[in-house]
């Protein structure tokens, strides 16, 4: 490559961009994911609206420079609304040949490829599994490419530090970083920022990064990169307000929070950790100053139990899990229903049955949730559809819990937990408060005595004068709530519950179409995460004529009071999950519609182009 001036260079204008698709890739050892985090976080300060689908792999100790080993980050960003991470990548970004073999095969044809050649080794050719060279074969030849060798310029760019050649390696992603933010167009004083504050005790490794990020950028600015070009992505036009970027993790911590300040009831926080869902009790033991108490218990049931036991002790009990995690708790989450105390139990669904794949996505866990307890146990059901939904979704988690004196199980998964996007920072003085009512009058009492209303049962804090009771896992007295054996007793007990947790359905909101008309010959309906690119399909559908709507469910159980005759005004339904049709067979069965599944379970969120092939086969178009 022939070098330029930095003015020439910069002399050619921009080209402007809607909206760009980038892949960062490599081995787990080379800093994709924080390459990852600081553009995104870079993004957002540039009033880009995004979205991000971090992506690794569980054996984040697998040989170097194998396939198994292979971390990616992908973020879509534009100058519109973004509600996906993405199909195609138009950039992919590669520091390995494993990086490569393993993601070359989503570039969109004509995309842009940027290789660290100094990685392409006959070594490390051998340890991804490549029987040809990539660089020399007909591999590459759909794509524009971009030969760089990242590694000798980072540790030239480090030199003067006295750094190892290990330590020096291990700037190449900040490098990668710098030339990433000069072909966007991207400032990079918020990530110099960052590595001072991250490597303030080793001012040394905050130093040479520092240097490696700005000499890839030096880079971008002075080297001819044939018709790569540069280009700038205009900020997106977003409701006014203060935007802070927020991940599914952080904004379910805030929204509980959030949810018990409005409850005036206190927060204690319960957890094993597991992946992926060890992040939240990260992000409650940062909020001690909101009075939120944290406890990481030896094991699930541990955990459950604890929540139970402060949720008797008149705090709001909460715990947290995967999949695996949650069928240990299952026993005392019965309890819960049994004893009729508010607790929430939050699952981020991961991939599979046991231990499955922890890291990767999948909506596994709908069938456990609405029914997987033994006994009759029914419990309130919802689930978050993007990371910034995930603070609403807690606070009406906490709502219904307390309101009705029942657990409720909030449904997030690995893509919504690890992924990004901007949130717009609500005013807090506008939600309104939801106080609890702790009983004490002793009057009558008698602690399974109901709310006309709401069929609760009264909360009462232990040690209250006059309020002395007992619960338990054995079956109570309906009018008593001493030990009950009476088989009639026990159906209008279990009826009682089911009846409660039903009767919750006139309390949420009426189910809307968020696309389309309310009647004609297609609806597709979807759940969680799903929603970014059902809603991109679908909007693309019908931009293309075709008469399809949208449904999307926050409340999966009680299901809104209006959803079966919504569906019953289209001529098919199509259900597009992450799983082989848990809702889809939870409509059936609900509303006897011919409700269709499609269905893939690769542990990645949907592509947009595949919601819309299922939507165009279903309609033969």
């Amino acid at each position: 490559m022939s070098a330029v001036t930095a003015e020439a260079r910069e002399s050619k204008p921009r080209q402007a961009l809607d909206s760009v698709v980038i892949r960062f890739a490599g081995d787990s050892g080379d800093g994709v994911q924080i390459t990852g985090s600081q553009f995104t976080d870079t993004t957002a300060l540039a009033g880009n609206d995004l979205a991000t689908f971090p992506d690794f792999p569980a054996e984040i100790r697998a040989p170097v420079g194998t396939t198994f080993g292979v971390s990616a980050f992908q973020i879509n960003f534009g100058a519109r609304a973004i509600e996906t991470s993405g199909d195609a990548p138009d950039v992919l970004v590669v520091l390995n040949p494993a990086a490569l073999k393993v993601n070359i095969g989503d570039l969109k044809n004509g995309g842009l490829v940027i290789l660290d050649i100094g990685a392409f080794t006959a070594r490390n050719y051998e340890k991804a599994g490549w029987t040809t060279d990539p660089l020399a074969d007909d591999t590459l030849a759909k794509f524009r490419v971009v030969k760089i060798d990242i590694s000798k310029l980072t540790l030239e760019s480090v030199k003067e530090f006295e750094v190892t050649s290990k330590e020096g390696l291990r700037c190449k992603n900040f490098w990668t970083l710098g030339l990433i933010y000069w072909l966007y167009g991207r400032e990079r004083a918020a990530t110099v920022k960052w590595l001072n504050e991250k490597f303030a005790k080793l001012p040394k490794i905050a130093q040479a990064n520092i240097s490696a990020l700005n000499a890839g950028h030096a880079f971008g600015e002075t080297a001819e990169m044939g018709e790569i070009g540069s280009y700038v992505v205009p900020s997106a036009e977003l409701p006014a307000g203060e935007y802070r970027n927020v991940t599914g993790t952080d904004a379910m911590a805030w929204g509980l929070t959030a949810g018990s300040k409005l409850a005036e009831t206190n927060l204690v926080f319960c957890s094993y950790p597991i992946t992926p869902a060890s992040g939240l009790l990260h992000s409650l033991a940062g909020l001690k100053n909101f009075d939120v108490v944290t406890f990481q218990a030896e094991d699930e049931i541990a955990a459950v139990g604890a929540a139970l036991g402060a949720s008797y002790a008149g705090s709001l009990g909460i715990t947290s899990s995967s999949g695996p995690g949650i069928a240990l708790k299952g026993e005392t989450i019965g309890l819960a229903v049994m004893t009729e105390l508010p607790m929430i139990i939050v699952n981020s669904q991961r991939a599979g049955p046991s231990t499955g794949m922890p890291t990767k996505t999948e909506q596994s866990d709908l069938y456990q949730s609405i029914y997987g307890r033994n006994g009759d146990s029914p419990l309130v059901v919802i689930s978050a559809r993007s990371p910034a939904d995930c603070f609403e979704v807690g606070i009406e988690a906490v709502r219904l819990a307390t309101k009705y004196m029942t657990p409720v199980m909030v449904l997030s998964d690995t893509y919504i937990v690890n992924a990004a996007e901007p949130w717009m920072i609500p005013d807090f003085s506008t939600f309104e408060a939801f106080p609890v009512g702790y009983h004490e009058e002793t009057d009558g009492f008698h602690p399974y005595m109901r709310d006309d209303g709401t069929l609760a049962r009264p909360w009462v804090k232990p040690g209250t004068p006059g309020l002395e009771h007992r619960i338990g896992g054995l079956e109570k007295a309906y009018n008593s709530g001493h030990i009950s054996y009476d088989p009639d007793n026990h159906h209008q007990m279990t009826m009682v519950r089911k009846n409660k947790i039903e009767n919750i359905a006139n309390d949420i909101p009426l189910q809307e179409i968020a696309q389309g008309g309310d009647s004609g010959q297609l609806v597709v309906v979807g759940w969680g995460s799903t929603y970014g690119p059902i809603s991109r399909a679908v909007a693309n559908t019908r931009e293309r004529g075709l008469a399809v709507s949208h449904i999307h469910l926050r409340h999966l159980w009680p299901l809104p009071r209006n959803l079966g005759d919504l569906l019953s005004r289209f001529d098919k339904v199509l259900v597009p999950e992450m799983n082989t049709g848990q809702l889809k067979t939870v409509l059936r069965d609900q509303y006897l519609v011919p409700a269709e599944g499609f269905n893939l379970i690769t542990g990645k969120p949907f592509k947009i182009s595949e919601i819309e092939t299922a939507i165009n086969d279903v309609l033969g178009s």
